[in-house]
């Protein structure tokens, strides 16, 4: 990607040019055009990490507790992705999603799930029979589930890709390969430090993804909570057998943990993917298994949450050991919903990984989560559903950073 330059005073800039720090900009401009605005990113190409390693749903909005950030934003996050995509002839879809049931045991959890549901604004959903089930997906089984209709897919790098070609058109900055080393602060503005010398920026957003602690902290910013990255590994379906997932095949997740546990994604592509699990791991960009990094390995082990975590969740740690390196248990996990998935049907898929802020009692942060310090906001935590968000979350960042309701 072709870098633009970097002014050196600035009157808002943006670290990190994933999905989110990318839709703030364009909020931005479009409240304030011809604002002198900057997008830095470290890496050469935009949607590097997070955006451009997950599985693609757009989220209805159904899991969230009502009242969070997360039910918030991702209902209006996701009608206003959905006409971004219309309006940039993106491909997408909305291919549905069912969240099946297999036992009586879970059958309290899904309703759980269609009371935050409906409370929180989502569109279409009701809970079906198994009859209906099989009328939508033909190959899953169980003994209830929910079907969330405006659920869908996109490739959210390509939504990436095309924000940047507004935002320039805007007269907005996209430098890439120019690393963020710190901020600090310039009486009431901010100077940046970065890999082609200082911009001094009025306002400035970290939207930097795992990264994120280490700039906020530096900044004067609480400690906790702790970036502490989680390899999302994804199997796929192998070609002859996507007809068994026609849209989105999800299980009733457990209510203690952030993650929604191995499912079944139809990607834009025509992909199956089948995943993700959860491992955490040694560095903050381990899109390989074995990359470790010292200090992303020094930070998560000096961690009090990290111990904190592993104690209380032994069993679950365990049992996403086992998905990572056999491929008998994640076919076996797979069948849980389809039951006609056998390893022979998998072959071997991305990974991604989730940066997870964790707390030091050792809570898995379940929210969208922004400190603010003076001329800077720093987005803490933004696992999923933040791509889906991103354009809400960028009207409630842009209504803090200029003082301001867009309502």
């Amino acid at each position: 990607m072709v870098s633009d330059a970097l002014p050196e005073r600035l009157d808002f800039a943006v670290v990190g040019a994933g999905i989110v720090g990318l839709a703030l900009a364009r909020e931005l401009i479009e409240r304030q055009p011809g604002a002198r605005l900057a997008v830095i990113e470290r890496e050469s190409e935009v949607a590097a990490h997070q955006t451009g390693h997950n599985s693609g749903v757009i989220h209805a909005g159904i899991y969230y507790k009502p009242g969070s950030l997360k039910a918030r934003l991702c209902v209006d996050g996701a009608r206003r992705m959905y006409d971004f995509c219309e309006q940039y002839e993106i491909a997408h879809q909305r291919c549905g999603k069912v969240i099946v049931a297999t036992q009586a045991s879970e059958l309290p959890g899904l309703d759980e799930l269609e009371a935050r549901g409906r409370a929180n604004g989502v569109s279409g959903l009701r809970r079906i029979t198994t009859g209906e089930l099989s009328e939508i997906e033909p190959y899953a089984k169980g003994v209830a589930a929910l079907h969330s209709p405006q659920t869908g897919i996109v490739d959210y790098g390509a939504v990436a890709r095309a924000l940047v070609s507004e935002l320039r058109g805007k007269g907005v900055s996209v430098v890439t390969g120019c690393e963020v080393s710190g901020l600090e602060r310039d009486g009431s503005a901010v100077r940046i430090r970065h890999g082609r010398g200082e911009s001094t920026a009025q306002r400035a957003v970290v939207c930097a993804g795992a990264w994120s602690d280490r700039l906020a902290v530096a900044f004067g910013a609480p400690a906790d909570p702790r970036i502490v990255p989680f390899r999302g590994a994804y199997m796929r379906l192998r070609p002859e057998a996507t007809h068994m997932v026609r849209g989105l095949i999800y299980p009733v997740p457990d209510p203690e943990l952030p993650f929604l546990g191995v499912h079944l994604t139809k990607h834009i592509d025509g992909d199956v993917l089948l995943g993700p699990t959860a491992l955490m791991v040694g560095a903050r960009d381990a899109y390989k298994l074995g990359r470790i990094r010292s200090r992303d390995l020094a930070e998560t082990l000096a961690w009090p949450g990290t111990w904190k975590l592993m104690r209380r969740f032994r069993s679950t740690a365990r049992d996403e050991l086992r998905l990572a390196f056999s491929r008998r248990a994640f076919a076996a996990a797979c069948a849980r919903f389809v039951p006609a998935i056998t390893t022979e049907d998998l072959i071997a898929g991305p990974a991604g990984i989730r940066a997870q802020a964790l707390s030091r009692d050792g809570g898995l942060v379940d929210d969208f989560v922004v400190n603010e310090l003076g001329p800077v906001a720093f987005v803490r935590n933004a696992p999923s559903p933040a791509a889906t968000s991103s354009f809400a979350i960028a009207i409630y960042l842009a209504d803090g950073l200029l003082g301001e309701s867009s309502s």
